[in-house]
């Protein structure tokens, strides 16, 4: 009897520890499983956007017939109104569109134009020789000509199955009755609130009559803005180009000493271009060409790390995030020297996006240590051996994806530059006024904004386009649509778009998780790396060791990304975690 007992009294303390253990599994499998962000998903059709609103415009198009183009459309329309701080038509847009019948991508470039009368000196002082702080930033001189309605109506027209008129209808409603004011919005407004209150006119909008600024949770109504988009409706885009607002436009540049004239409005065209394309682990990538960086510089850092097995590596792993970084700032390196507007620079793009550069450039990284990059590579050698697989080619700036349901895909990017751009809202018209003039090298070797270097390739000149890191992009897997991606962040987007594509590819992430996880920064100069909240402690004290400069804390960029299963063809959306936007498909 004893020993029955002796074993009974084990077999519970056995089944107590079994107990345990299984409550401590359970435990931790409901943890992973509550932190495991879920993507949204649809068979038929996806809109993902910095903003609810212009995510449900869009969805309310794709759902009543329209297709991918119609529904980018209204949704960039609508952005510029719930989101006015990150783009509108007062700036500029870069947009893919891959069309499902002809198999094809094309590019919409609708990037700013620098005026007519622009100099390359226009922000230096004469005596001085220096910067003149703030010109380039504030107010009318920062302004180029803007392109993103002329690039939104040429995408419609050639693409898409409906009028303007229809599409930019919501977008009325929403100016003119007005919307609540976010914790995302009233943090912009108050982070520029310097700047917003030299102007009358956008006090006007923006501001209390006692000076204060709107506050969460009050309605924003847009009159002007929303007269605005009913005359482009009646009368179409030639309105702001050569119409009542272009006079607008041209009366207010005249009255605040700017520089773009109705010559500048009435010559700003639109262009078609082809994407630059590259491969990564059997994944095809299209993107955006110069004048974004963005495209050249991905399909740099992806040839450079698809030598290393990240996978087993590990996510965000010591070593995954040092070579990544020692990718980045050979790809910024090259930024600095190379890129500019290909209408006025010879750009070595084949080279950039040679696998053989990038065997050139990989040579001098160490896995242990990092390696200090004097300057940019040497392209040239590689220009005309472009590979099969390669052909030539915190907030603001907001990214969309969308998807519809005949497998037309849209990655459209667009921007005033940085929040509220120039600050100035041309009067009587509710348009905010970009400050794209700073994305040039105002001056050879001197930081802009964001603190990027440029060269000549860059500079000032009249018509030209300055040099961006938008990178609007499509990723295929055996020649099927698998992924549209796009982030804005200045030059962060570029490595946002990376990390987010490196999650998908190599950590097996679902989109929504790639677009959530932590990520870093290298831009070559300042020759550091920036972290986000979330990196482990343990990575942060290696990249340390092996001699990195580290600066962590805070989150930025806001990738907005769709994933399509290539088994299933279910669409998976994911909006970035960091802002208030929404994935909403049907």
């Amino acid at each position: 009897m004893q020993t029955i007992i002796k074993i009974h009294r084990s077999s519970i303390i056995a089944g107590c520890f079994a107990a345990i253990f299984i409550w401590i599994l359970l435990l931790n499998l409901s943890t992973a499983c509550a932190a495991a962000p879920i993507p949204v998903w649809a068979d038929s059709g996806m809109v993902v956007s910095a903003h609810p609103l212009a995510s449900q415009i869009g969805l309310d198009i794709l759902k009543s017939g329209g297709n991918a183009v119609d529904a980018a459309v209204a949704t960039a329309l609508a952005l510029g109104v719930v989101e006015g701080y990150s783009s509108g038509i007062g700036g500029g847009s870069f947009t893919l569109f891959y069309s499902a019948d002809s198999k094809e991508t094309v590019v919409i470039d609708g990037r700013e134009k620098a005026p007519h009368k622009a100099k390359s000196d226009m922000y230096i002082d004469k005596d001085t020789g220096e910067m003149i702080p703030g010109l380039s930033t504030v107010g009318v001189l920062a302004g180029g000509t803007p392109g993103h309605l002329r690039a939104l109506n040429l995408l419609l027209e050639q693409f898409g199955t409906m009028s303007l008129d229809q599409v930019i209808e919501p977008s009325i409603a929403l100016a003119d009755t007005g919307f609540e004011l976010s914790q995302t919005y009233v943090r912009v407004l108050n982070y520029h609130y310097n700047k917003l209150i030299q102007f009358p006119s956008t006090f006007d909008v923006l501001f209390h009559p006692d000076s204060t600024i709107l506050g969460l949770g009050e309605r924003l109504v847009q009159k002007d803005l929303a007269n605005s988009y009913r005359l482009i409706a009646e009368q179409g885009e030639s309105v702001f180009y050569d119409g009542e607002i272009a006079d607008r436009i041209v009366a207010a540049m005249k009255a605040e000493k700017g520089l773009i004239t109705r010559k500048d409005l009435e010559q700003y065209h639109a262009v078609i271009r082809q994407p630059v394309k590259g491969t990564y682990h059997g994944y095809t990538i299209h993107s955006m060409p110069p004048p974004s960086s963005g495209g050249v510089h991905l399909i740099e850092m992806l040839n450079i790390l698809e030598r290393y097995d990240l996978d087993y590596l590990g996510h965000n792993s010591s070593e995954t995030l040092h070579l990544t970084a020692e990718a980045m700032k050979r790809a910024f390196a090259d930024r600095a020297l190379f890129m500019g507007d290909p209408d006025f620079s010879d750009i070595p793009v084949d080279g950039l996006l040679s696998k053989e550069y990038a065997d050139s450039l990989a040579w001098f990284i160490s896995k242990f240590r990092q390696m200090p990059v004097q300057g940019a590579g040497d392209p040239y050698p590689y220009n005309n051996q472009v590979s099969e697989e390669t052909f030539p080619g915190g907030h603001q700036t907001t990214h969309f994806s969308v998807v519809d349901r005949w497998g037309n895909m849209i990655a459209m990017t667009a921007t005033i530059n940085t929040g509220f751009g120039s600050g100035y809202v041309i009067p009587g018209t509710g348009i905010f006024l970009n400050n794209e003039m700073d994305d040039f090298s105002a001056r050879p070797g001197v930081p802009n904004f964001f603190g990027l270097l440029g060269a000549e390739a860059n500079s000032i000149q009249p018509f030209k386009r300055p040099l961006s890191s938008m990178t609007p992009t499509l990723v295929f897997f055996q020649d099927k649509p698998f992924m549209v991606v796009g982030s804005p962040g200045g030059p962060r987007i570029i490595t946002t778009v990376l990390q987010v594509i490196l999650n998908v590819i190599d950590h097996g992430m679902n989109v929504q998780a790639a677009v959530d996880a932590p990520r870093i920064h290298h831009q070559w100069l300042p020759d550091r790396i920036y972290l986000e909240d979330g990196i482990p402690h343990d990575v942060i004290r290696n990249l340390i060791i092996m001699g990195h400069d580290v600066r962590f804390g805070g989150n930025w960029s806001a990738a907005e990304a769709i994933l399509i299963d290539p088994e299933t063809g279910l669409i998976f959306g994911g909006t970035d975690s960091r802002i208030e936007g929404a994935a909403k498909g049907y």
